[in-house]
């Protein structure tokens, strides 16, 4: 997938998600898509995170949906790789996420729903020995 395609990928996942368009979101992801994301935990019992195939994948975002009608996302960055994409953005709450995807040719073969985790920091003093 080329910067173009990327791109274009990227803005038609932002739109599909902020239509709430679940037919247009899942359009990009294979068939066999595997998704895993700490939301999953919370809405599909038993999943431990992981959903597996579109089908499953539309019922989580299908509930994900119903439970947050004002779902927004703006994107704040967008992260290159090879084979890869990450898009950061900030959820309707305001809070940062980054999506992980990993691509097999145009479409999402896996990706990774990542949150921010206000409660780290960095310790950037020197070990002492």
């Amino acid at each position: 997938m080329n910067h173009d395609d990327v791109h274009q990928l990227v803005r038609q996942w932002v739109e599909a998600w902020n239509a709430h368009d679940l037919e247009l979101i899942l359009s990009h992801f294979t068939d066999d898509v595997t998704f895993a994301s700490p939301i999953a935990q919370r809405i599909v019992a038993g999943s431990d995170g992981v959903i597996v195939g579109k089908e499953a994948l539309r019922e989580y975002w299908r509930e994900g949906l119903r439970l947050n009608p004002d779902l927004h996302f703006d994107v704040e960055g967008l992260y290159l790789g090879v084979g890869s994409v990450v898009i950061n953005y900030r959820n309707q709450l305001g809070r940062l996420v980054c999506e992980v995807l990993i691509l097999d040719g145009n479409l999402v073969r896996e990706g990774y729903g990542t949150y921010f985790d206000d409660g780290y920091t960095a310790d950037t003093s020197a070990p002492s020995n």
